[in-house]
Order: structure tokens, then sequence, then C-alpha cells
């Protein structure tokens, strides 16, 4: 159950809240959302006396939510949340493009896929400075020089970017550079990670995990949210399966489920879900049209000599192609 405090309620008075609540000898904890504060209680609360909690002038409202997910639920925030980044919105009925690279190579390579993506319709821009590879001998990425490329690209182009934190000791540094920063599928369960990404005044991008059911999936949105983050945005990229021939199995149906339980919006990674170029247009289509809020799309100049991810990047000309189908069904729906 979620009790929330009116905006602008004084110290003095929610730890008053806090403290009569922590008399029913149930599990208590203080988030902060948004403007306002809210405590949580667990355990049994069907002894609760409402009308006299109610009788607080300084309480909004109560909620009582049996998910998991408190926070992520529909039931304790019924409208879509709207997440703004640099002025490219996501949900609400806003779709947004990023696009990019899988990773920045070179300041020439960054720079000239940036000018390309955004005449192309992309409003925001992509690109790893720190890559998790599944081999050690794999590109690892360029580090802080791949974030100082990233900057160059968005002072070139004005497209706000998005870049992974690997681990809470990198975060800072991303931070200070990123307008979105990703928590890739390999860290959807590192819970520190999160807990820091609760800590940051920027918007997360958080992918789903390579198993993760959804419950699991929006737990994790919750850490980030009970760190007081409200700027979250969850990404489908592909689950393991049994089929090896796709690289992942994009789930479709997860987006009107996330629309069904959650608030928070929710893009598609038709890239990584697949692995293979020539099926990314209509998988990206296809996320459209069952209710996407956005697309995240790998587009390299040259992908045959791409060191991350050749083998599902398009080429600047075929996202070109792309965006022109998704923009018709993006007028359709």
């Amino acid at each position: 159950m979620f009790v929330v405090m009116k905006p602008g309620t004084g110290v003095e008075e929610i730890e008053k809240m806090h403290k009569k609540l922590g008399q029913l000898k149930m599990n208590l904890t203080l988030i902060p959302v948004e403007q306002q504060s809210a405590l949580t209680l667990g355990g049994d609360t069907s002894k609760l006396n409402l009308e006299a909690l109610q009788a607080n002038i300084q309480l909004e409202k109560n909620v009582r939510i049996q998910q998991p997910y408190k926070l992520a639920s529909r039931g304790f925030h019924p409208e879509d949340t709207i997440v703004d980044v640099c002025g490219c919105k996501f949900g609400g009925g806003h779709i947004a493009v990023i696009a990019g690279p899988c990773s920045v190579e070179s300041e020439e390579q960054m720079v000239y896929t940036a000018v390309l993506v955004k005449q192309y319709g992309a409003t925001l821009l992509r690109g790893g400075a720190y890559k998790p590879r599944s081999s050690p001998y794999s590109f690892q990425g360029l580090g802080e020089e791949g974030l100082k490329i990233l900057v160059k690209a968005r002072e070139k182009t004005g497209l706000p970017i998005v870049t992974e934190a690997m681990c809470i000791e990198d975060f800072d540094v991303v931070e200070e550079c990123a307008d979105l920063i990703q928590i890739g599928a390999r860290n959807m369960q590192n819970f520190p990670l999160l807990k820091r990404a609760g800590q940051s005044a920027k918007p997360i991008l958080l992918k789903r995990g390579l198993s993760a059911t959804l419950e699991e999936f929006l737990m994790s949105a919750e850490y980030i949210l009970a760190g007081g983050n409200s700027n979250v945005i969850l990404c489908e990229r592909g689950i393991r399966t049994f089929d090896t021939y796709t690289r992942n199995t994009l789930d479709l149906s997860l987006i009107p489920a996330v629309k069904e339980l959650s608030h928070l919006p929710i893009i598609v990674d038709p890239s990584h879900a697949c692995g293979k170029w020539s099926l990314v247009e209509p998988l990206a289509k296809a996320a459209i049209a069952v209710g996407a809020d956005g697309l995240i799309i790998e587009v390299h100049h040259n992908p045959e000599q791409a060191l991350c991810d050749g083998a599902q990047s398009l080429k600047p000309e075929r996202f070109g192609h792309l965006m022109s189908s998704v923009q018709k069904i993006m007028a359709a729906v």
C-alpha cells in the first residue's frame, strides 16, 4: 500500500506520518515521488483504519497495490508517464526514434552518421562508448574518449545522445555527458547500478534482460523509481528462445502487456532482437503497430567494417527507407 503526501508537505509532517505508521509494525519505506513523498506499507494492511488515516490534511491519497512493482504500476500512476529528453518525448502518444552505430569508433564515423540519421528523421543519437561484449577479445569501446566524440556529434547536429553506463565506477562520467543513460540487457539485474541510476537526474533507458520475465523487468524499473528517478523508459530488445536463426526473439506481446500493467513508456530495439539487417525494418513497423513509444535502430555507414554488430546495422540510406515506412504507420496508429 502507498500513502502519498500532498505536494509541498514539510519534513516535520512527513516524519510525524512516518512515526505514526511505524507503530503499526509493518514494513515501512519512505520514497520520494517527483514533488511529493510516498510511504510504502508492506505486509497485512487489512486492519489499517483508512478513515483515520484520511483525516490527516497533508494526505493526498492512499493506494492499495497487489503487484510487487508498486511505483511502476498503473494502479499507482493511472496516466501514461511522458519522459522528456531534451525536448524529445517518449510516451503518452509521443514516438521518438534513436539511431546510430552500436559503438563509437572515431569522430569522423560518429559525426558523419549523426548528420545522416538526423537528416532521415532520427530524434536522438545512440553510440556505445563502453561496450559489454560476450568475448573478452572483442572491441570493448573507446571509454571516455568515446564520450568526448559523442559530445562533438551532439554539438554538430543538436541530437541528444544515448549511451550505456556499464558499472557504478563509470556512471558519473557517463552521466556528465549523456542526455539519456542506457542500462543494457546484461545489467538489468545489476541492483547496485540500478540504485545509482535511481539517484541520477538524467532519464534512464532500461533494456530487458536476456531471459527476463515481465515482472522481473518491471521490478528492475522499480529499483530506479524507488531511488527517486521517475524518468524511466523501458526497452524490449528480444529474449533467448530455442530458435537460432535470429539473434534473439522479439517479444511484441510485451508492449501491450506493459501498457496494461505500467504507466512507463516502452520502446523496441529490433536490431538486437533479430541480429540481421534485413529483418530490422519489418520488426520496426510491427513494433509501432502494436503501440511502442519509439525505436532504437543501429545505423553504420560501412557495416562490413564495423567493429561491433555490423550484421544488424542498417546503412544510412536503408534507415531513411525504414523511417519513411514507419512514419506511415505512426500516422495510422
